[in-house]
């Protein structure tokens, strides 16, 4: 039987949803409506027009945008949760509980950085007389030409979700029931075959969700495509940029903008019923 909510349970609930309403509600709806506007001597004028939408979404440069955007931050996510499940395995179940504290609290320590700062580094590792060419040459290999294309947005891409999937991996790990692996164990299954078979099914939840993460912040990501990517050609972030430098047309910006929230909303909900649907179903 479901309780009702109580007065008191709806009174601290309050800050939560006033904030949601100020800052999340109101602003999309405000983003909505000046889609329709438009724009006259550099002013927006109040209005509803299709006219925008019209623009941007029957345009190629669109389109195309739109499409390298999906396949980068995919590509960013399956790339991170692949290389960020081995490390949260062997931190969940190969080290100590002190040596996981230390582990978690070095996976913290790059949020304490500006996220600008990283790629800045970064194109000093990449560039052709970087680090990682300077290393490469000893070897007889290269230069090889890592910035101002998808190979450098995939890594800058991959350095600002890496530590939070391996964060959001390993706490699912340690959620797995144990008894489930020595059971798998004690039928003679194979350590790969156990993890394939009882630990990633059981941790399904966890690892979904961390590569939803890493996909989110991925398809909204403008540092990465402008300081590592080149900015051209342009990402749906990069392509707001633009948009609203040309003319201060803000309405058409709020265009693309809109696409990219129902795109992430379309993803986040399929992401999270394909998580917590049964096995079978």
């Amino acid at each position: 039987m479901t309780k009702r909510p109580t007065l008191f349970s709806l009174i601290l609930s309050m800050p939560l949803l006033v904030w949601q309403l100020m800052f999340f509600l109101s602003p999309l709806l405000f983003l909505v409506t000046i889609s329709f506007w438009t724009v006259r001597n550099f002013q927006m004028q109040p209005d509803l027009s299709f006219a925008n939408w019209g623009r941007i979404l029957t345009r190629g440069v669109f389109w195309d945008a739109y499409l390298r955007t999906m396949v980068l931050a995919t590509a960013a996510a399956a790339i991170t949760s692949m290389i960020a499940f081995p490390a949260s395995y062997a931190i969940s179940f190969k080290m100590s509980e002190k040596a996981k504290r230390w582990i978690i609290f070095v996976l913290i320590i790059p949020f304490f950085t500006s996220y600008l700062v990283r790629v800045y580094s970064l194109q000093v590792f990449l560039s052709d007389a970087g680090v990682v060419n300077a290393a490469l040459g000893y070897l007889g290999l290269g230069p090889f030409s890592m910035l101002n294309n998808a190979f450098g947005i995939i890594v800058g891409m991959i350095t600002l979700t890496l530590p939070l999937v391996i964060l959001l991996q390993t706490f699912s790990l340690n959620f797995v029931n144990r008894d489930l692996i020595e059971a798998a164990q004690n039928l003679r299954c194979g350590r790969l075959r156990t993890v394939f078979a009882v630990i990633v099914p059981s941790a399904k939840v966890g690892l979904v969700i961390a590569a939803l993460f890493a996909f989110i912040l991925s398809f909204g990501d403008f540092v990465s495509p402008l300081y590592l990517g080149g900015g051209n050609p342009p990402t749906l972030s990069i392509m707001i940029t633009d948009i609203t430098k040309s003319g201060q047309q803000w309405p058409r910006a709020a265009v693309v903008a809109i696409m990219m929230i129902i795109t992430l909303l379309t993803v986040a909900f399929a992401a999270i019923t394909y998580a917590y649907r049964e096995r079978g179903k």
